[in-house]
């Protein structure tokens, strides 16, 4: 029971081996060597952005640096990349003018301006910097095998084309997250993909024929519930698209199908 006005605070169960059942809230063990306790974590936000035209900035030029430039390419930031050094693939987007390259060290005041940044660099003491500097300007940061250096964490993604899955482990266990991308990447094929794009192109044409708020959703439920999603798996797209255009004219003439 809490307090009125008084907000709980969170906490991960973690059992050991023997199950013990002592319990306290101070993150300690309780009587007994290792029984169930609460320990104390942060809780995360979990959000998509809208990064496009949005100045980024990625502070490194190796691998990791490269691996963030050219996923945030993909959402239309604009990416600022920071290093003396930087690796072929990260020199020809500056090349290209895909992204913005300065070859030289991090400064005080590279930071200004961005919404995100991204620090992947092997010095320690440059990365405590940039977090200062980016934590005193309001902007989220994350700092590459640094979760003391945070302000947010990047989460597994199985990407499917419109479709995003995102996994997070609260940044305890980045191992399960990944192990666990690899399991709902066996069981999200890229017949998701071709469904949401089916289904992106029938959108319009959806919202036109079937008027009544309550019949489109009904339609949708149908049209998930069908065998679209086999069809797609067959790589049978004309007959899921056959397929889709019989259920909508089913819902216009007002047919009931299965």
């Amino acid at each position: 029971m809490y307090r009125r006005g008084h907000q709980p605070r969170p906490w991960r169960t973690r059992f050991n081996a023997e199950d013990r059942a002592e319990s306290v809230e101070d993150g300690s063990t309780g009587s007994g060597s290792g029984g169930l306790f609460f320990e104390e974590v942060n809780v995360f936000y979990p959000v998509y952005l809208d990064l496009r035209g949005k100045r980024v900035v990625v502070i490194g030029g190796g691998e990791v640096a490269q691996r963030k430039a050219a996923s945030l390419l993909d959402t239309g930031a604009s990416v600022i990349v920071i290093s003396p050094e930087v690796t072929p693939y990260l020199g020809a987007l500056g090349d290209q003018k895909r992204i913005e390259l300065r070859k030289r060290q991090y400064v005080r005041g590279d930071c200004t301006g961005a919404v995100l940044v991204f620090s992947a660099t092997d010095d320690p003491e440059v990365s405590r910097n940039v977090y200062r500097e980016a934590i005193a300007l309001g902007i989220f940061i994350n700092t590459a095998d640094q979760a003391a250096l945070c302000s947010f964490i990047m989460p597994a993604v199985v990407q499917r084309g419109d479709i995003g899955i995102a996994i997070s482990t609260s940044g305890t266990s980045p191992a399960l997250a990944s192990r666990l991308r690899e399991k709902i990447s066996k069981i999200v094929g890229p017949e998701y993909e071709r469904f949401a794009e089916l289904l992106s192109r029938a959108r319009s044409e959806i919202r036109r024929r079937v008027r009544d708020e309550q019949d489109r959703k009904q339609l949708h439920y149908r049209i998930l519930n069908s065998d679209i999603m086999a069809l797609l798996k067959a790589n049978d797209l004309a007959g899921a698209e056959r397929r889709l255009r019989e259920l909508v004219e089913d819902s216009v003439y007002g047919q009931r199908t299965p």
